[in-house]
């Protein structure tokens, strides 16, 4: 099938949020050269799943390519329009399985060395879509908090050395009722501006406070019958006879919820993404801190939450690989001291992408080490790379913050 044949019909086996976009932008789907369309598909058909920032991504681009005149489309497409494809590409069930014929796609333009002539076509389309259809203003400026040094009580790491020169360094924090102020603050905020998947908690262990249902929270407890299910997977193609990169990526990405435990009945978006964590990640199916700092990032870069608070807890020590894979069949030994460092890192790369979204420049970061005196405020209001040695309710930083 080329572009120009496709139908209403067509997209009979998409879900039925997809399906409906898809239907009612056929005539411009027609118009598309297959090396961008793909790629667009790729994105459609998972609609169903995407959280309301990504959906936004899409629909901006439809409104973008839909303004365009016959002639201003076709310099749009111009770049992709030039990329040679093989026959065998064409052939490929592109609308059904996008995400493999991206994949293909890919390949290919790396070996016949076509890669920047996309990325540039890439680029300039990106930017279009954002100058003609830009970010609306934000209801209130983003919030970031991370909590680390669960079951740490002493400590000779120097903690936040990345992080105190972007903010001030508090290190007489009075902790009593720190994690309550800080969820309070988190359950505020969201009662305030109730949209869904704008706040979240994330939490490396078991979920330390209830917060009202409009916060999305994932913990790594959680998700244990998940991740028993997925490392059983991934164990049976470890010890396969020959173990196939591409055989594994292929089987973890076929993976669906009710598979591993997240059943029907609940938030099916939610239930994608926390399967997206433990099939995707790396690390994320055995190691606490893995599990928090990839989840983050997924969450900011994917959701683009107002509100995000992350609290790591202790890992497990590191083993190889088959004996991490059989966590589920023996008591783990677990690392305080090692999963304040991986923390440490965390957060800072948690800052790192909160940075990256639109309304960086108002936006707030606390970091706090859990039950302890030292935490680093990033924000307005907060003179960058001073320190405070005055006793201090964490509920004031906090506060000042949010």
């Amino acid at each position: 099938m080329q572009p120009s044949q496709l139908a209403a019909p067509s997209f009979v086996g998409y879900p039925a949020e997809a399906r409906r976009v898809a239907v009612s932008r056929v005539e411009l789907l027609r118009q598309l050269p297959l090396s961008f369309l793909g790629l667009l598909l790729k994105e459609l058909i998972v609609y169903d799943w995407k959280f309301p920032a990504e959906r936004n991504d899409v629909d901006r681009q439809f409104t973008y390519l839909q303004s365009l005149s016959p002639g201003q489309l076709a310099k749009a497409m111009a770049e992709f329009s030039k990329l040679r494809l093989t026959d065998e590409l064409g052939k490929a069930d592109w609308l059904n399985a996008p995400a493999t014929f991206t994949e293909r796609l890919t390949a290919h333009l790396w070996s016949t060395h076509q890669i920047d002539a996309f990325r540039s076509g890439a680029v300039e389309y990106i930017a279009a879509v954002n100058a003609a259809t830009p970010d609306a203003p934000l209801p209130v400026h983003r919030l970031g908090i991370v909590i680390l040094g669960q079951g740490v009580h002493e400590n000779r790491y120097r903690l936040f050395r990345k992080l105190r020169p972007q903010g001030m360094y508090f290190t007489q924090v009075k902790p009593e009722n720190g994690l309550k102020a800080v969820t309070d603050a988190v359950a505020k905020r969201a009662a305030a501006n109730p949209s869904p998947y704008s706040h979240w908690y994330i939490d490396g262990g078991a979920l330390a406070h209830r917060l009202p249902e409009i916060v999305a929270s994932v913990s790594y407890a959680s998700l244990s019958r998940a991740r028993t299910v997925v490392q059983g997977r991934m164990q049976q193609i470890y010890e396969a006879a020959v173990f196939d990169p591409e055989v594994f990526r292929t089987r973890m990405a076929r993976l669906q919820p009710e598979e591993i435990g997240l059943g029907a009945g609940r938030d099916a978006v939610l239930n994608r993404f926390q399967l997206s964590l433990l099939t995707e990640g790396s690390g994320t199916q055995v190691f606490a801190t893995t599990f928090v700092q990839w989840a983050a990032r997924e969450v900011l870069r994917r959701a683009q939450p107002l509100t995000l608070m992350v609290r790591f807890a202790p890992r497990q020590r590191e083993n190889p690989m088959n004996e991490l894979l059989a966590e589920a069949r023996r008591p783990r030994e677990l690392d305080p001291q090692g999963s304040l460092i991986d923390a440490d890192m965390g957060a800072y790369q948690t800052w790192l992408n909160q940075g990256r979204l639109p309304g960086a420049e108002e936006a707030a970061f606390l970091v706090w080490f859990e039950d302890q005196r030292e935490a680093v405020a990033i924000g307005p209001g907060f003179e960058k790379g001073k320190s405070s040695d005055a006793p201090t309710e964490l509920q004031q930083i906090v506060s000042r913050l949010a």
